[in-house]
């Protein structure tokens, strides 16, 4: 794989996920308006350091950032979340559904 490359285009499909412009979600990072387009288009990489904060403001760790397997990982979060305050019975439910929604 690619990581450079997927990184590239993994921003980009997260941040549209968030609902959020480039623009707002650079100065939201406290960095010029242009950051998040920068890198968007390849022009540059974030540090480390920058690359942690954008996980933090995505409300996802590293590891879900890279995880192609998971093409939402906010919502996945958000579904655990509401998963976890269920009875077992309707838990048990809701993955049967999930089950057979990825059967088709």
């Amino acid at each position: 794989m690619d990581y450079v490359e997927f990184f590239y285009k993994r921003l980009t499909e997260l941040r549209i996920q968030k609902g959020v412009s480039a623009r707002d979600m650079s100065l939201s990072l406290g960095q010029s308006e242009s950051y998040i387009n920068k890198i968007e288009n390849k022009r540059t990489l974030p540090s480390f350091t920058g690359f942690i904060y954008i996980c933090e403001y995505l409300n996802i760790t590293p590891q879900e950032f890279f995880n192609d397997n998971a093409s939402s990982p906010q919502k996945t979060k958000e579904l655990i979340y509401e998963l976890e305050k269920l009875p077992p019975k309707y838990a048990d439910h809701i993955l049967q559904i999930v089950k057979d929604l990825n059967m088709k």
